[in-house]
């Protein structure tokens, strides 16, 4: 046998694959109940982007196409926590979150975005009851900190701020405002503009501007109408910056002592929201509109150290206003709009991840939580109507299978019954087997069933008895229309037989025919309110989409669950009921037969009697003559 010379390698590659699934289900804290991977996908934003971004903040738009577990979040949000390997935590900022509403904005600092088809993955971590007592404190978000040093500004507007407040570590908070904060913006709120005037911000050293590190103005801007301003003007004496708007046409402006540059202007289209920006490089002056340079002009960028003027006679919103101390380049600005639309799918959200032992999703669980209120109602109501078809089945089919051993019994004894014994096997109920009897269920349960109770052709055999006890005492006046009255008593005895059969039979049938259409418009109407949903927040992704589809497809499902049992159990039922039936009409047709041969019995018995007594008595008094003649001749 030849020697095995590597036994420690052999060793070593048994305790990497031993080691393999404890690093695959590694959790971070076990404070935390629930996680979600998330993949970032920077070849959304085209395929021409190459760059390598640091430091960028992404916006995550929770809502409950992909996230349905708002209940579990503590309030705002602060037990949010963002992992980029289960060790190293990214820095973000809970900007907005509703759990009425069940939308979320949160901010997350990646520190790299890489191009191409590299993709770039972190974990969210969620559900810890006892936030507040964890090292990282009562709240980790940190708005100052999702920014670089070049981000000088960065206007959220915040519902109920007075003066516009600014997110990044320089604080450099508006001089005056004459803005009102707008709930409904395209991020969280906005700032709404009626022409009166702008957002004014003093000259700090934050804002200066180099011809070696550029400037960057950027916005979500929506326009209503056509009008002359200016959306941001930075000045420092003779050298100025603006982003103009003439009419629907944008154009950027630089201006100096030599003279003033205006790169090319570009349409917009009015009443939607849309991502401005502009560049000021060393030699070149770019705008860009949805995420693509749309113009440029060469200049000659002079130090300054400017005041802004944002938005002054403006008519319209603008949200997420940012200026940053650095020309962004191409695919910087490209990946900040696509990331901050819901049109684009730059983040991929995993299957959540329950108890820290990454035991992997249960799709039935995210069916349940992607559930409308509508889809629980129709799913309730198919609960109600399963129950019923439920107890309807297992009632029915006790007391078939008990009228088929009753039956059975009776025959057995009934086979051996004369026509002159005909009703040795009857026998009165009692009130109690009354009672009990007119329900099947408890019938067959805790009903007698010492005398064939649960037995419908012992009933038939009962009803006609009575009927002759009743009015035929005596069989041999049985006439043609009394057996008519016999066997009417009995065709009416196995019509309430078939009566009770039948009933609530009819609850399967509108457990068939019902279920499924009930279903269906549980399907409908999830289905409209994901549409409504993916229109009121634009993310139109198959992330978004797929969840609420599948919860409205779970009414039908819970339709479908309804109808197949009971159709089954209906078919099956109603072929026991048609051979107790069919075995009532022939216990019918042999019971007045063997009527009909008691009296032929008793009729020929009579006529029997009669012949003998005519014969008897003829020689009776034949008989008496001849012994009155002997004696008179004596």
């Amino acid at each position: 046998m030849k020697k095995n010379t590597h036994p420690p390698l052999k060793f070593a590659l048994l305790l990497l694959l031993l080691l393999i699934p404890t690093a695959a289900s590694a959790w971070w804290n076990n404070d935390w109940s629930s996680r979600k991977p998330l993949t970032v996908d920077a070849g959304t934003t085209g395929a021409d982007i190459q760059e390598t971004l640091t430091d960028v903040p992404m916006l995550l738009r929770l809502h409950t196409g992909n996230f349905g577990y708002f209940a579990e979040l503590a309030e705002n949000g602060k037990d949010l926590r963002f992992m980029l390997d289960d060790k190293t935590a990214l820095k973000h900022h809970v900007e907005k979150v509703d759990p009425l509403a069940e939308l979320g904005l949160v901010w997350v600092k990646l520190p790299t975005v890489r191009g191409g088809i590299s993709t770039d993955s972190f974990t969210m971590y969620y559900g810890n009851a006892n936030v507040a007592l964890v090292p990282q404190g009562v709240d980790a978000s940190d708005p100052q900190g999702i920014y670089d040093v070049n981000q000088a500004l960065v206007y959220h507007f915040s519902e109920g701020e007075t003066l516009p407040q600014d997110a990044t570590a320089y604080a450099l908070n508006a001089q005056a405002s004459k803005i009102t904060v707008d709930p409904a913006g395209w991020i969280g709120a906005a700032a709404k503009f009626d022409g009166t005037g702008g957002i004014s911000v003093s000259a700090a050293p934050p804002l200066a501007i180099t011809p070696d590190n550029g400037w960057t103005f950027s916005t979500w801007a929506k326009i209503d109408q056509e009008q002359n301003v200016a959306l941001v003007q930075a000045v420092d004496g003779d050298n100025k910056l603006a982003l103009t708007l003439q009419g629907t046409a944008l154009t950027a402006v630089y201006r100096n002592a030599q003279g003033e540059a205006k790169t090319a202007a570009a349409p917009v289209t009015l009443g939607q929201w849309q991502h401005i920006a502009v560049t000021a490089q060393k030699d070149k002056l770019i705008l860009y509109l949805n995420g693509q340079a749309v113009g440029n002009t060469p200049i000659s960028l002079a130090a300054m150290n400017p005041s802004l003027l944002i938005g002054e006679g403006l008519v319209g919103l603008l949200d997420e206003v940012q200026i940053a101390k650095q020309a962004r380049s191409a695919d910087w600005l490209k990946f900040q709009f696509r990331s901050q639309s819901p049109d684009f799918t730059t983040v991929n959200f995993g299957q959540d991840e329950s108890g820290g032992a990454a035991e992997g999703p249960n799709y039935f669980v995210i069916i349940l939580q992607s559930l409308t209120v509508d889809g629980w109602v129709v799913i309730a109501l198919c609960g109600v109507m399963f129950v019923i078809s439920l107890l309807v089945m297992v009632g029915k089919g006790l007391a078939l299978k008990r009228a088929s051993k009753d039956n059975a019994a009776f025959l057995k004894q009934y086979r051996n019954v004369d026509a002159e014994h005909l009703g040795d096997l009857d026998r009165d109920e009692s009130e109690e087997d009354e009672e009990i009897s007119e329900s099947e269920f408890l019938s067959s349960l805790v009903g007698k069933h010492d005398h064939f109770q649960g037995s419908p052709i012992y009933h038939i055999y009962h009803a006609g008895v009575h009927e002759l006890k009743i009015n035929f005492t005596d069989s041999s006046v049985l006439s043609a229309e009394g057996l008519n009255l016999v066997r009417t008593r009995l065709d009416a005895a196995v019509v309430r037989e078939t009566q009770k059969l039948n009933k609530n039979m009819v609850l399967l049938t509108i457990a068939i025919s019902g279920g499924p259409f009930l279903g269906l418009l549980g399907t409908v109407l999830g289905v409209m309110i994901t549409f409504a949903v993916i229109a009121a927040t634009g993310d139109v992704n198959i992330n978004s989409i797929a969840p609420g589809i599948s919860g409205a497809l779970l009414a039908t499902v819970a339709g479908l669950a309804v109808a197949i049992p009971a159709l089954f159990a209906y078919n099956y039922l109603l072929t026991q009921i048609k051979d107790i039936t069919a075995d009532m009409h022939v216990f019918t047709d042999e019971f007045l037969a063997m009527v009909s041969k008691r009296v032929a019995d008793r009729q020929r018995s009579d006529n029997s009697l009669n012949v003998m007594f005519t014969e008897e008595f003829i020689n009776l008094i034949a008989e008496r003559v001849a012994a009155k003649q002997l004696g008179q001749a004596s």
